[in-house]
């Protein structure tokens, strides 16, 4: 039997949900995580929109683990100058720092009506001096963890390059901050490795994880700063290793495809099933 759950963020594949989740279906995933949907933004889709949504995830017997919200992805006001090293993926949100408590309230409300336990968020755009905004970031997502325990649900923080909480470093750091049950990670590896940071063993290493509550899978080398992204399994990140020893440590979460990699001759619908066979591997190579 596998051990791991697998799944994607369904606009990899396309923001076209009657082409993404057949495709996810017949690579034998299960789980589904929404960010763009019929070229909007997760968070700018009505009940309507959302409810069509569902019930084409439910024809392929995919469900919603996550909501794969921008929050926090935002300039930080009255802080250091953004650091420009770092290419800034916004997936069509156009949401400020202003918006973010509506925005907040509409995630937990687009999550109850999915079944989504998980909501991500980031730790806003990435700064020259990330220290100094520190504390900033840390009462940010205290915040959203006091509101999110109330819904039943989980803050998952995504660590990501563009942003001020990047390695599994900065993270532990944030879960050493905020003892709070409702603050779980979204562990993705080469984000990591953009950073600068040896995603595996050294980094995840110094994670709580039993705090990883999602896992982002995507590979990639390196020219400077700018990912090279590729097929899952073909670039720097150790993945073999990173899958056994979650399954050493009896991680039970999902691992959700994130390809990025442009694809052969441009075509990102094959390029992430070319990852999705990928992913299939190296779980089945930890079965139980």
């Amino acid at each position: 039997m596998q051990r791991f759950r697998t799944g994607a963020i369904t606009d990899e594949f396309s923001s076209d949900l009657n082409v993404a989740a057949p495709a996810m279906r017949e690579l034998g995933m299960k789980g589904a995580e929404l960010r763009v949907v019929g070229g909007k933004n997760i968070m700018d889709l009505d009940d309507a929109e959302i409810t069509g949504a569902m019930e084409t995830l439910r024809r392929n017997e995919l469900e919603v683990i996550s909501i794969a919200s921008p929050l926090l992805k935002c300039t930080l006001p009255d802080a250091p100058e953004v650091d420009s090293r770092f290419q800034q993926d916004s997936f069509n949100a156009r949401h400020s720092f202003e918006d973010q408590p509506q925005l907040a309230e509409r995630a937990f409300e687009i999550a109850k009506r999915t079944g989504a336990k998980i909501v991500r968020v980031f730790s806003y755009w990435r700064v020259v001096k990330p220290e100094a905004v520190f504390e900033r970031v840390v009462d940010a997502l205290q915040d959203l963890s006091d509101r999110a325990g109330k819904h039943g649900l989980i803050i998952g923080l995504e660590n990501e390059h563009a942003c001020n909480i990047a390695t599994a470093q900065e993270t532990a750091r944030v879960l050493a901050a905020i003892d709070h049950e409702n603050l779980q990670v979204v562990w993705d590896p080469a984000n990591a490795y953009v950073s600068g940071e040896k995603p595996f063993p050294s980094g995840y290493r110094l994670l709580e994880t039993h705090r990883i509550a999602h896992v982002h899978a995507k590979d990639c080398t390196l020219e400077g700063h700018t990912p090279l992204w590729c097929p899952l399994g073909d670039g720097d990140v150790d993945w073999a290793g990173q899958v056994d020893a979650l399954a050493e440590d009896e991680y039970n979460g999902y691992i959700h495809l994130e390809t990025h990699w442009a694809g052969p001759n441009g075509n990102k619908f094959e390029g992430s099933k070319i990852c999705g066979r990928n992913l299939k591997k190296l779980v089945e190579a930890n079965a139980l």
